[in-house]
């Protein structure tokens, strides 16, 4: 009977591809931004990607969720989550291969944090649950660095190339991890409420002074094996952030109690957690009271590396669209020589291109310390990019017909996991506002961003006339968000969306001129910025040349 199958109209298995050297566009962004130098280590993440036994790991670890073992069997709290080995193998490769915190060392090579995104982008096209506990670790840093002696204990394990996992005294470990213990189930993203309380007592078994006990619960918890976790509390001073190991100097285990773990709707492998804390030992990180702000740098990277998923899903959907379609015969022909595809498969391309562009564009921003660029444009680019990955992984799973909606074809668990880009570190909602408080608060950080998009004027007269449409609502929201910021608030998803695909056409344009394909830009400008342009993927006008243009620089 497997004999027979052979010449049946079957669709092989979308296996030892390349996952960076095909990706055109990210190969360009890497080169336009100085990361040349990573380019072997790249390619060699992108085959290992791409490879039969990633692809199996990434099965198994959906398959077999983390279990949730509070006891061992003599009765002794441990508080612990199981993973299937091949949870490990995955979270082996990507921190051998710098996706944690090696881009914050002082010694990093150039262009290290481009380098980092660009891999982020390639890795994350294998599976995201086990991304959690690497966006974390890297978004830790900036809120350590607010303390040096914290840095310094700190900085070196989070960005080892080591993975170890297991409850160990940090010092004693190759490598180190860290999460995120900062939302409560009564206030979500509004994280004043928190009611989780610290009091001072000097001398603890923590690394680092001054130490505290905390008491409270939280509700959402990533990487909760992880060994360091930041930690809102409110302390006398007001609401403060903590640095909280799960294992002490004396090798006791800090109480940290595992209650359960949510049973979501994606990102089966990633054990998000409820956790209780009692009498549990920290240390401060920054100022009494300023916990918020201490905690805005891990807040944007966080949301950084949300863009760079949604990216890479985004263009995970469009290769299995696109190796579907060449593969497949329909009506009589190749799947991909059929027009209505062509123009599908070419807008997803299309958004796919645009979406790796605007990536990387904030990841080199983070590199060169572009803070006001960072602080607005990064939570545009969220508000964006996530809500986009989800229907472009849809129309993508619509390519493959109903192959597409059965689990072990793999784009349903795709789909099951796109939305979380959206809810990670702030809903649409959230980002929305955050880019007004920014207007309101940071006016010169939303300058910035208007001036960057200046920069495409005269590219074409349709981003011409966008850019004059929102940049007089901006000014007229500037003012009156200075003045009342609830007054502007319904416009908010109005007035983001706009900046997103300004933001994306003038990006488009500039990397056009080091493209090998520079039509690209003109596209976007036009399918996107039309006062006509369609709402659904496929329902554009666009020339033969144009179609096999994109289609053959999405994959070679």
């Amino acid at each position: 009977m497997a004999d027979s199958d052979d010449g049946l109209n079957l669709v092989p298995a979308p296996v030892d591809l390349d996952l960076f050297a095909t990706h055109l566009a990210l190969v360009e962004a890497v080169q336009r931004y100085g990361a040349g130098e990573h380019l072997g280590r790249l390619g060699d993440l992108g085959r290992l990607a791409g490879t039969h036994r990633t692809s199996r790991w990434v099965e198994f670890v959906d398959r077999y969720p983390p279990t949730l073992r509070t006891h061992d069997p003599s009765g002794r709290r441990v508080d612990e989550v199981e993973h299937h080995p091949a949870w490990h193998r995955l979270l082996q490769h990507a921190v051998r291969a710098g996706l944690t915190a090696t881009a914050w060392e002082e010694n990093a090579p150039v262009a290290a944090h481009v380098a980092r995104a660009a891999a982020i982008v390639v890795w994350s096209q294998t599976e995201t649950g086990h991304l959690d506990a690497l966006s974390s670790t890297y978004a830790a840093v900036p809120a350590l660095r607010t303390d040096e002696k914290l840095e310094a204990l700190w900085l070196p394990r989070l960005a080892s190339r080591a993975y170890e996992s297991g409850l160990r005294v940090p010092a004693d470990k190759l490598g180190c991890l860290a999460g995120l213990a900062v939302t409560e189930r009564q206030g979500g993203s509004d994280l004043r409420t928190s009611t989780t309380v610290a009091s001072e007592e000097p001398g603890g078994p923590v690394e680092g002074a001054p130490t505290y006990r905390l008491t409270g619960h939280k509700w959402f918890v990533s990487a909760p094996m992880s060994d360091l976790f930041l930690v809102l509390a409110h302390a006398p001073g007001g609401l403060t952030l903590f640095a909280v190991p799960r294992v002490l100097e004396t090798g006791r285990r800090n109480t940290w109690r595992l209650v359960r773990l949510k049973d979501k709707l994606g990102h089966r492998s990633s054990a998000t957690a409820e956790v209780e804390l009692e009498d549990t030992w920290a240390v401060r990180v920054g100022e009494e009271g300023r916990g918020l702000r201490t905690l805005l740098g891990t807040t944007s990277a966080i949301r950084l590396d949300g863009v760079l998923v949604a990216t890479g899903l985004m263009r995970h959907a469009v290769v299995r669209a696109l190796h579907h379609a060449r593969h497949r015969e329909a009506f009589g022909g190749p799947l991909a020589d059929k027009p209505l595809m062509q123009n599908v498969l070419a807008d997803l391309a299309l958004e796919s291109e645009a979406a790796t562009v605007l990536a990387m564009r904030f990841a080199a921003a983070v590199e060169a310390g572009e803070t006001d660029l960072i602080r607005v444009g990064v939570p545009v680019a969220k508000y964006w990019l996530s809500k986009r990955a989800i229907s472009v992984v849809a129309e993508a799973m619509e390519c493959l017909g109903g192959n597409g909606y059965v689990e072990e074809n793999g784009l349903a668990r795709v789909y099951r996991d796109a939305p979380v880009a959206a809810l990670w570190e702030g809903a649409g909602n959230v980002t929305a506002l955050d880019v007004l408080r920014a207007m309101s608060l940071q006016p010169r950080s939303m300058e910035v961003l208007l001036g960057e998009v200046d920069r495409g004027r005269g590219a074409d007269p349709r981003l011409d006339r966008a850019m004059d449409e929102v940049a007089g609502f901006l000014q007229a929201a500037s003012r009156e968000a200075r003045r009342d910021p609830a007054a502007v608030e319904a416009g908010a998803r109005w007035m983001v969306e706009r900046l997103a695909v300004e933001k994306l056409a003038m990006l488009a344009a500039a990397a056009a001129l080091n493209s090998v394909w520079p039509r690209h830009a003109e596209l976007f400008a036009a399918t996107r910025l039309a006062e006509n342009h369609a709402s659904m993927y496929g329902a554009v006008d666009l020339a033969g040349d144009d179609i096999s243009g994109l289609l053959e620089r999405a994959l070679p």
